[in-house]
């Protein structure tokens, strides 16, 4: 079975433990403290592989995890930085966050390599912290944690046209007649399971590419069958042939099966129907002189609409070059970029600053601040130490925190509480 979605963990390495240490030489009984820095941890970085058209192999491997930073050491060694993990997906794969679904990256066009999750920083040896009234700093600061989530891999291919249909209505036959594309042909439904891709070279044009989506059914956007597997490639299509079997061999009515499908495409995604498209009334040769001619009802029905009708045979080829032709001249009427998905999820880190925090004065006139990064800076602040205090003091001055308690009318003299701690505000 085809793969186009994969359901992955991923994981960036944690940050060293900075180190506590002196220095201890004969005679210097008093060296200091010489305690590194700890190590950054390993990104998880995603990179595209162009050997690679399918997500097969996150079906056998499911868990990415970056190297951790080594902590620092004594006489002001640094802590080795971890080694990054490089995950490789075809070209065409969307990272979503598993939980909300959201747009993480798209790997397309010119984005082939991106860090998705940073690893943790290294945290400060001891060596940093000696002030003149604390000369033999006890403390080191820990290494920020790694940061972890679920995500879905979802492959959507990268071409200009794509084929859509019902199931045995000639798709494949006419991708394998206009391009280098071989894709398995049989006359049963469902016999394409997998997306193919081809390139039509034109004489005068530089041609484009073509995909044959696998055959859609009636409630394919509410996920019946195999829908959402197989509408989530025409998405980045700039241009939509809808192939019919013209001749009704199975005893289908062609308009009803054009209208069928876009009603599906309108219930996927409604964006899908401004696209330019043409239909392809496919299977003429089998249409016998005296029979009604069924272009006739499909250019009375969707012509109007602005949708052209080209009566084709995939098998002997007669049609096909004027239907090719009229989708290049559609195509020169489009962006030339290609379809790219556009960040949707911004992933928030301990030491990132603008995190959100608020600011609110309570009953007992004590000014409340709450904010993720602030708890986690008071986590792993020495707050008895001077140097601990000024750090934490510019990291509200730089952050904007005393502004806002200024703006919401703090007074000197006034209490400021922060997740248990109180402090009185002074300017």
């Amino acid at each position: 079975m085809f793969a186009d979605r994969a359901k992955v963990f991923i994981k960036s390495g944690k940050g060293g433990d900075g180190h506590v240490s002196f220095r201890r030489e004969l005679y210097v009984p008093a060296g200091g403290p010489d305690g590194g820095d700890g190590g950054r941890g390993g990104d998880i970085i995603f990179e595209v592989d162009s050997g690679l058209n399918t997500l097969t192999d996150f079906r056998h491997v499911r868990k990415y995890v970056a190297r951790d930073g080594e902590p620092g050491r004594k006489k002001r060694c640094h802590g080795a930085n971890g080694e990054s993990l490089v995950v490789k997906v075809p070209e065409g794969t969307v990272i979503k966050d598993f939980e909300s679904g959201k747009v993480i990256a798209d790997m397309s066009g010119s984005n082939r390599r991106e860090v998705i999750l940073r690893g943790g920083k290294g945290g400060l040896g001891n060596m940093n912290f000696a002030t003149a009234t604390m000369q033999a700093p006890k403390y080191a600061q820990p290494g920020q944690p790694g940061h972890e989530m679920w995500v879905q891999l979802e492959l959507k291919v990268i071409a200009d046209v794509g084929l859509v249909g019902f199931p045995n209505v000639g798709k494949s036959t006419l991708l394998s007649r206009v391009s280098n594309a071989q894709p398995k042909i049989a006359n049963y439904h469902f016999t394409t399971l997998t997306p193919h891709l081809g390139v039509v070279d034109l004489d005068g044009s530089a041609g484009f590419v073509m995909a044959d989506i696998p055959g859609l059914i009636e409630g394919a956007s509410q996920g019946i069958g195999l829908g959402h597997d197989f509408l989530r490639h025409i998405e980045r299509t700039k241009v939509l042939i809808h192939v019919v079997d013209a001749a009704g061999t199975e005893g289908r009515d062609p308009v009803a099966d054009i209208r069928t499908i876009h009603a599906e495409l309108e219930s996927y995604n409604p964006a899908l129907l401004k696209r330019p498209m043409v239909i392809a009334a496919n299977k003429m040769d089998t249409v016998y002189p005296g029979d009604e001619n069924p272009v006739e009802k499909l250019c009375k029905e969707f012509e109007p609409m602005g949708i052209r009708v080209f009566p084709i045979s995939a098998v002997t080829g007669k049609g096909v070059r004027e239907l090719l032709y009229s989708v290049y001249e559609l195509l020169s009427t489009v962006d030339p970029e290609p379809i790219i998905f556009p960040k949707e999820f911004e992933i928030i880190y301990a030491g990132d600053r603008n995190l959100p925090y608020t600011v609110e004065q309570g009953e007992d006139g004590v000014f409340v601040v709450e904010g993720p990064r602030i708890e986690k800076m008071l986590g792993y602040t020495n707050l008895e130490s001077e140097k601990g205090f000024q750090f934490f003091q510019k990291f509200l001055k730089e952050n904007g925190i005393l502004d806002d308690l200024e703006a919401a009318g703090i007074q000197e003299g006034d209490t400021v509480r922060m997740y248990g701690l109180a402090f009185d505000y002074y300017k």
